[in-house]
């Protein structure tokens, strides 16, 4: 019996691994429908962002994201030396950062490959509820920041206090069920971001005014190059974000209600 066992036992340490690693990345039904709803949102923000009239409902969360590149700007320019004059935002022209000094070569791209970290960041989040608590924590810090920057325009500090507004009602909706979506919303629009404005200012309306055009014309290649190796290493962190969130998050929807009920409950 002995010499039965000895096998068994060695045979189930070799096989653990894969077994771990096999259960890690299976996908149960809360983590379907969570990735039903993602496919759902990307259909309707591609739909929303190019058709005429309707478009404009995509405004507010549109503003957001904008914010999030802004901030991408600022905050690398802030790590290299520089200095961040002000922030504004506009629903027509995009967003604004003034800097003065920084490493270009940084602060060009951080402002799509920001928004996109933070993207995939808030749809790791966007998996488990306590998770998207922790997430709207961080966001408002950096709204913070991004208002203190933005204190002279009034697009931007409203459009600001409407998203801490959104993340702390969503708290109060069904032990924050509502923040996980709207953070997984927001985080499946800024990842796609620099997809959809660099498809639309590249390609589709050709503005010569972009971070890709300058960064172009200061280190070379093209404006279209350079949008398309930032559109790929953006959907290559949502990529992440997603395969985070399933290896991690493997709770339930009512399971995901009870641990919220003990992290600052509402």
């Amino acid at each position: 019996m002995p010499a039965l066992y000895a096998p068994l036992g060695e045979r189930a340490v070799e096989m653990a691994p894969h077994l771990i690693k096999r259960s890690a990345l299976s996908v149960n039904h809360t983590q379907a429908v969570t990735l039903g709803v993602m496919a759902v949102y990307v259909v309707v923000i591609a739909l929303l962002w190019n058709l005429p009239y309707v478009r404009w409902s995509l405004w507010p969360f549109k503003m957001l994201v904008i914010a999030f590149h802004e901030f991408g700007h600022a905050s690398t320019a802030c790590c290299t030396g520089g200095r961040v004059k002000s922030i504004s935002l506009d629903p027509h022209e995009g967003g604004v950062t003034h800097m003065q000094g920084g490493i270009s070569a940084v602060t060009l791209p951080a402002g799509y490959l920001g928004s996109s970290i933070i993207g995939a960041l808030l749809i790791f989040a966007g998996f488990d509820i306590v998770a998207s608590k922790v997430a709207s924590i961080i966001l408002g810090i950096c709204f913070l920041l991004t208002l203190w920057w933005a204190r002279k325009d009034w697009l931007t500090i409203m459009t600001i206090l409407l998203a801490v507004a959104l993340l702390v009602a969503c708290w109060f909706i069904a032990h924050g069920e509502a923040l996980r979506w709207v953070v997984l919303f927001i985080g499946v629009m800024s990842a796609l971001y620099s997809v959809w404005d660099i498809c639309d200012d590249l390609i589709l309306r050709k503005v010569n005014t972009s971070d890709a055009s300058v960064f172009a014309s200061k280190y070379g290649g093209s404006s279209q190059c350079w949008g398309l190796i930032w559109s790929i290493i953006s959907l290559v962190f949502m990529a992440v974000g997603i395969i985070g969130g399933i290896a991690v998050f493997h709770e339930s929807f009512s399971q995901q209600q009870d641990d919220s009920k003990h992290f600052i409950p509402t």
